[in-house]
């Protein structure tokens, strides 16, 4: 009997389903006064113009938007496959905050959403934020990264990390529309917009189209600022510019992948300062290293628009200098090289491109920039890559990258009590499935390696020294060292030692096109077989589902509290600013 019940209460769920529109924004979503959006119904079957209602708070709704949607009888899908009708309005914004229920029904498909849309403080509480996010960002990364830097004896650590005296105000959702599971896209845009969305997805609701580039989109922080403010606008990334993350305060796009593009709508916004990597794709497809199908030369257009270029450390050392007020620094046609590699080891790619500068460097920059603006400014700062080498399992890297990221905070707290009308922000977009289980000994007897694995009270502490001050390890390959270890990944060889020779690439795709454990590493005295736990169509680990802790000092930060969506986040930001007052 109570398997009939579940068939019958499934199947009237399913039945329910297939008669229900698809509203975009969605159901719950924050809406924040006078931004705009683009508003969209989805029918499931081709309906008649007629048979269209669509009401707001019981009202037709062109009279509450101000205005009429287009209606488009047949919306087609791959190879030309009729999807339904569907109503769209675009650039709609809403004057008037409060509760907004919108109805829609038609030749038998009914839906409903509620809206939020909310207004913010009249005058805004900060003159300046700062919004650190290194990409990736876990517990346990902070942990090893104050473990590796400071050292630790009887228990306490020997010192503290800049970011350990900003207070964790928050535990943040990562969620996207349609999974618990994330990517550096949704998440950086739910940030940066105060919507959710779904995975691979920028500035936009993923509608059912294949199109990636006219799905419904929504205002990113960007262009909020741009519309209201004369404040000046900050990216600065160890990644490419056009990458998720940065992306996400410009971009509108179904596919993060669209890198092309979002170099144009970067440019069409025209942040103050753009420093990062990723040059390929600013280049005509007729220059070596370009990534572009086009000949247009974003480079020129750039310099067309007034902006100062630097290419390394010098040249962005001399457009510091200079009293130009935009800069461009495109410091490698793709992702910088890790500061293991960049700084230390002088491994990955440091030999084509040899005087990049660091994460510290370029946040330096950019806030003797913007803070020359008596208007304040919005400055982005990301770690890029603690999520691209927690990716590989190549936790060494990840720490290092943790402890750059670290000293960036560090500028800006020092930024912040110089100027206390900054709101510091310092986060993750998302986690890794990673945690500190102990130490690797090499001096323990025996050559099994995973013998030499210290837990509990064997594990001691890791013997990492800074002799030079400078904050890093003097050398990750120590005798007694931090054992991390991730809970998914593929097939791989665990071999309980740094990757001096580059970044660790644990699968290889095999004539099966399924991923293998690396045979590289096969041979290395003491390496064990790990097998792996998700789809072998994956090469690397995944990201975690856990809440990222997000920290807050400076004004405005009183609006962090406790369990927090994503895109709760973009209302604090908001109200810091004053993004959201009626126009009389």
């Amino acid at each position: 009997m109570r398997k009939l019940i579940l068939a019958l209460a499934s199947a009237t769920f399913l039945a329910g389903a297939a008669n229900a529109a698809t509203v975009y924004p969605i159901d719950r979503a924050t809406i924040l006064i006078g931004s705009p959006f683009d508003f969209k119904v989805e029918f499931d079957a081709v309906v008649k113009p007629e048979d269209v209602k669509v009401t707001v708070n019981g009202k037709d709704y062109a009279e509450i938007f101000g205005k009429a949607a287009e209606f488009v009888a047949e919306e087609k899908g791959a190879e030309d496959k009729v999807l339904g009708s569907a109503l769209i309005l675009r650039d709609l914004a809403i004057g008037t905050a409060g509760a907004y229920k919108v109805e829609v029904s038609a030749g038998g498909e009914t839906q409903s959403v509620n809206w939020d849309v909310y207004e913010t403080v009249a005058q805004p509480k900060a003159k300046n934020i700062i919004f650190l996010i290194a990409d990736g960002l876990s517990v346990a990364h902070r942990t090893g990264a104050r473990i590796m830097s400071k050292g630790m004896t009887e228990g306490k650590a020997n010192g503290r990390l800049a970011m350990d005296d900003i207070p964790p105000v928050a535990f943040i959702g990562t969620s996207s529309t349609h999974s618990i599971a994330t990517d550096s896209a949704n998440t950086m845009s739910a940030y940066m917009t105060g919507h959710k969305s779904r995975v691979n997805a920028l500035g936009v609701y993923a509608d059912r189209t294949p199109a990636s580039l006219d799905d419904p989109k929504v205002e990113t922080i960007a262009e909020a600022l741009r519309r209201n403010t004369k404040k000046s606008i900050g990216i600065v990334t160890t990644s490419e510019v056009e990458d998720a993350t940065p992306a996400a305060l410009v971009a509108h796009t179904r596919k993060r992948a669209d890198k092309a593009d979002i170099v144009g709508m970067m440019l069409d916004v025209k942040p103050d300062v753009l420093l990062g990597g990723g040059s390929a794709y600013f280049l005509s497809k007729d220059v070596p290293g370009s990534k572009r199908k086009d000949d247009k030369d974003y480079i020129a257009e750039f310099r067309n628009a007034d902006y100062a270029i630097a290419t390394d450390k010098a040249e962005l050392d001399a457009a510091a200098g200079s009293n130009q007020e935009r800069l461009l620094g495109l410091f490698h046609t793709g992702n910088l090289d890790v500061t293991l590699d960049r700084e230390f080891l002088k491994k990955g790619t440091v030999d084509k491109f040899p005087n990049q500068p660091g994460l510290v460097d370029m946040t330096k920059t950019a806030l003797d920039k913007l803070s020359k603006n008596p208007e304040g400014f919005f400055l982005m700062v990301e770690a890029a890559s603690v999520d691209k080498m927690s990716h590989p399992l190549d936790w060494d890297r990840a720490l290092v990258e943790t402890i750059e990221f670290d000293k960036a905070v560090g500028i800006a707290r020092e930024f912040a009590e110089k100027n206390p009308d900054t709101l510091i922000i310092v986060t993750g977009d998302h986690t890794h499935g990673v945690a500190i289980i102990g130490t690797v000994d090499d001096e323990k007897p025996g050559e099994e390696m995973r013998e030499k694995v210290g837990t509990y009270d064997s594990a001691g502490f890791p013997n990492y020294e800074d002799k030079d001050g400078d904050g890093y390890p003097d050398r990750i390959d120590v005798s007694r060292r931090l054992f991390l270890a991730a809970n998914n990944g593929p097939d791989h060889y665990e071999t309980f030692r740094p990757k001096l020779d580059g970044p660790f690439v644990p699968a290889v795709q095999n004539e099966a096109k399924e991923y293998v454990a690396n045979e590289a590493y096969k041979d290395v005295p003491g390496a064990v077989f790990v097998p792996g736990n998700i789809p072998k169509e994956d090469d690397t680990g995944v990201h975690a589902v856990d809440d990222v802790v997000l920290q807050a000092a400076g004004p405005g930060s009183e609006g962090f509290r406790g369990y927090m969506e994503q895109s709760d986040v973009y209302r604090v930001l908001a109200d810091a600013f004053a993004l959201g007052v009626p126009k009389d």
